[in-house]
């Protein structure tokens, strides 16, 4: 019988080239490709409905400073998308936890604010984090975070949105090996350039 969690829902939200990469080849970092779809209707309103029910934040540590890094200076941008700058404002009152193994403690800026460096598995943390009140806890596109709850069936809403890229190889989310299970699609929609937005829940 598949474990049931209590407590608080954990909700994963990843970018997929349609032929299944989260990231290129050459360059992992390098998130360019999604630049042009990440700025659609559907792609915006996909993530407003996942941190509008979130109150903390579980990110690796490379996302965690490239988000830090910039989406804070959305807020109060001239010309800015209200639910970009909504999704910022969030960020930054939101409760942080940073999964990291070189960090010591947070950078010590303003920016990080709630915000907590673990550095332990990601099951191990987030089986803490059930325990806790608040909303959801969502993993904002942190590939090894993503896979390590996968891989030990933590992932209670999986959110994916797929762009209409072959990136051609590179990473990919689902490794061979993940617990057998099923999903249900809860959510779907489809928007400008062939971006599409998909959420499952897992029936357990």
């Amino acid at each position: 019988m598949t474990q049931q969690f209590a407590g608080r829902r954990v909700v994963t939200n990843m970018s997929l080239s349609l032929d299944g990469h989260y990231a290129a080849p050459d360059n992992p970092v390098d998130m360019s490709w999604v630049m042009p779809y990440a700025t659609t209707d559907v792609a915006r309103d996909h993530l407003t409905g996942l941190w509008q029910s979130a109150t903390t934040a579980l990110l690796g540590r490379v996302n965690a400073e490239g988000f830090l890094g910039f989406w804070p200076t959305v807020i109060g941008m001239e010309g800015a998308d209200p639910r970009d700058e909504g999704f910022a404002k969030w960020l930054v009152g939101a409760d942080k936890v940073v999964l990291s193994s070189t960090l010591d403690s947070t950078p010590g800026k303003a920016l990080w604010d709630r915000t907590t460096v673990v550095d332990r598995p990601a099951a191990d943390v987030v089986t803490d984090l059930r325990e806790t009140g608040g909303g959801d806890i969502l993993v904002l596109s942190s590939a090894s975070v993503i896979k390590a709850l996968l891989a030990a069936d933590q992932v209670d809403r999986l959110a994916l949105t797929v762009f209409p890229v072959f990136l051609g190889g590179g990473p990919r989310l689902f490794d061979d090996g993940l617990p057998t299970g099923q999903w249900e699609l809860v959510s779907q929609s489809a928007g400008e350039h062939g971006t599409l937005a998909l959420v499952y829940d897992r029936i357990r």
